[in-house]
């Protein structure tokens, strides 16, 4: 196949899987497995404690920089739609710059400068 008629998955087809960008959310295809990741608490801190991170920045350096047990880990516990088994049968070392750009999306919804939290709930604490 000629190199302009390649295409990826992405631009192929249309994500059949809905993505809420409010929460955090990013789609990820694994070969032809449509996944929504996101960096939820519970499933960062289940990847952390599967690969021993000792920071938050171990855990970034390890997700960002598709090593290879931190990917196959990312992708079972921050998986919230879709097949995440199915991915992982099908996951291969040309897949992982998608898998670095998604979790460092995803990982980036947390340091939204425009999050301010419940601002109403902080003053009638105060």
């Amino acid at each position: 196949m000629a190199k302009e008629e390649k295409k990826t998955m992405a631009e192929q087809k249309p994500f059949p899987l809905a993505v809420n960008g409010a929460r955090g959310e990013v789609p990820l295809w694994i070969g032809d497995v449509p996944l929504v990741i996101a960096a939820t608490m519970g499933g960062l801190s289940a990847v952390s404690t599967r690969l021993d991170c000792k920071s938050f920045q171990d855990l970034f350096v390890r997700l960002s920089g598709v090593e290879v047990a931190a990917t196959v880990a990312a992708i079972e516990l921050m998986t919230v739609r879709g097949d995440r088994l199915a991915a992982i049968d099908k996951l291969r070392m040309k897949h992982f710059s998608a898998c670095a750009a998604a979790f460092s999306a995803a990982l980036a919804h947390h340091f939204d400068e425009g999050d301010e939290g419940n601002v109403e709930a902080v003053e009638k604490a105060a």
